[in-house]
This record gives C-alpha cells, structure tokens and sequence, in this order.
C-alpha cells in the first residue's frame, strides 16, 4: 500500500531543466570537493585490476599469481603482475516508476533522487571515472552509455530532470537483467529506487557476481505511518488501486504501520541475504549523514 502520489511538473522548457542543473550542481558542489572526492577515491579504489605483464618470480610474490603457462615454457617461475585500473566504471540506475513521484515534504522521492545521483554523478566526474545512466520502470527507458568529462555529467543530470516515465510500474529484475547483458566491464552499480519491485534476487545475484552493487533506498515518512486526518482515500501508485482509510481509528493506523514496517524489514533482510550494500534516504531528513556512514562502514571493511 502506498500513500497517495503527488505529480512532479510534467512540462518544463529547455531554459528551465538547464537552470535546475545548475543549481544542482551548485547544491552539490560544496559536497563533491570538500566532503566525498577524497573519501569516494579511497573507497572505491581497486575496484578493478588490469594484467600489466609477466616477469621473473622474486622471494615475496604471492604464489597465487604465478602463471603456470609461462613457467613451464620457460622452465623458470613467472608471476602474473597486475596493476589499478586507472578508469572505474560508475552506472546510476534510477527508478522513474510512479511511487517515485510521491513525497509528502518539500520533495518527492524522485526529485531527491534526483539530487543524490546528481552528487555521485559528480563524484566520479571530479575522480575522472566514466559514469552512466539507466532510467527504468518496468522496462528500461534511457540508457546513456558511461563516458567521462563535465559535460557528460551535465548531460547525464539534464537526462534525469527532463525524461518523462513511459509507465508506472517497477521491474527491477528487467532492469538488472538489461544491465548484466549491456555492462562489459566491472562497475560500480547504484540503483536508486523504493524497491517496491516484485522479486529479482536471480539478476541481483548475477549483477552482484559482476559488479560491486549498492542499493539506495528512497522513502517518505507517510509511507511508514498515517497521522489521524480523519478519512483518507489511498491510492497505490503503480497499480491505481484505491483503498479508504479512516485515520482517526488507532486500529487502522496500527495495521498501516505495521504493514510498512514489515516490508521494510523484509527488504533489509532480503539485502542482507544478499551481501549487498544499503543506503537508506528519506525526503524528510539530509542525505549526507547516510551517505557519510555508507563511505565510513566501507572504509573500515576495506582496512579489515
């Protein structure tokens, strides 16, 4: 059950999306340079490495990299040696579906989205990794293959603000599975979304297998509880289904909240199965802190 969806502006000019861009990349700025570049290159540094060449085995070399090709040919041990790849692979996919659009603040879960994948969008830019975009609802929508440079940031932010939703519906595992055939190299792949999908752990574990997967998770305070406002017609955002509630019962708004706290849990357990990273956001609170406990937590398992 969803709470009630509100409309993002549907029609807005060129002028209009372009002075959106900027004043994200404004907003967001301060953060890139001052809060996340360093800590972003440390965290995913390594992400990916390279075969740099074959020499000579030296006392210390790790036995695990000796190439049995090689020695046996030559008749003397060789080592495989491998170097950082200097390019890292970011790919933002982001989810248009209609339960995106609600917010019950000043923003919608979409438009914070917005704002986040405008932040790890620059992020990368600034460390001068390649960055794309897929848009996707119950099929992908836009994909923009990774590049590098400012201006394909720009465009890659100009693409989230003016892409209008083909349909209202979520399928994450179409999504994954679009990605798993497109991505030929490793990524780091954020997938910003509600997760109010059906299940998609078999291309989860495929994408998880090839690529360093983190989910962002988009919420609304009025999806978790109903304040009593007396009768309220809900309407489930994708499938348009309506369902009257009177708010003033205590009784009702126990059964909404208990509803929302088990698919909550539900999903936590589901990405904790799966070995994979979670941010947590909410339209009503900064997104800062959770993104600085997401980079802190990685820094400290990357130390262990």
């Amino acid at each position: 059950m969803n709470a009630p969806e509100t409309q993002t502006a549907l029609s807005q000019s060129p002028a209009e999306i372009l002075k959106r861009v900027r004043l994200i990349e404004i907003a967001t700025r301060a953060l890139v340079n001052d809060v996340f570049s360093g800590v972003y290159h440390s965290v995913f540094k390594g992400m990916g490495v390279e075969f740099s060449e074959v020499r000579s085995y030296q006392r210390g070399d790790d036995v695990r990299t000796i190439d049995w090709n090689v020695t046996a040919r030559t008749g003397s041990l060789h080592v495989k040696r491998y170097q950082e790849e200097r390019e890292r692979t970011v790919m933002l996919a982001l989810d248009a579906s209609a339960s995106m659009r609600f917010g019950s603040q000043d923003r919608s879960k979409g438009e914070l989205a917005a704002e986040v994948l405008a932040l790890l969008a620059f992020s990368a830019i600034a460390n001068h990794d390649r960055v794309g975009l897929m848009i996707f609802s119950d099929k992908c929508e836009k994909f923009i293959p990774p590049k590098k440079g400012r201006k394909h940031g720009l465009r890659v932010i100009t693409e989230v603000l003016s892409h209008r939703a083909q349909s209202r519906r979520t399928d994450i595992n179409r999504a994954l599975d679009y990605l798993n055939r497109t991505l030929h190299r490793r990524s780091i792949l954020f997938v910003l979304s509600d997760f109010f999908s059906g299940d998609f752990a078999p291309t989860l574990k495929v994408a998880k297998h090839k690529h360093d997967c983190i989910a962002m998770v988009f919420n609304d305070p009025r999806e978790l509880d109903l304040p009593p406002s007396g009768w309220l017609s809900l309407t489930d955002a994708e499938t348009g289904k309506d369902i009257e509630v009177d708010t003033r019962l205590p009784r009702a708004r126990a059964e909404y909240a208990a509803f929302a706290e088990a698919r909550a849990k539900s999903r936590r357990h589901f990405f904790a199965q799966q070995k994979v990273d979670v941010i947590e956001l909410s339209t009503d609170r900064p997104y800062t802190e959770p993104l600085r406990s997401f980079f802190r937590e990685r820094l400290r398992k990357i130390r262990r």
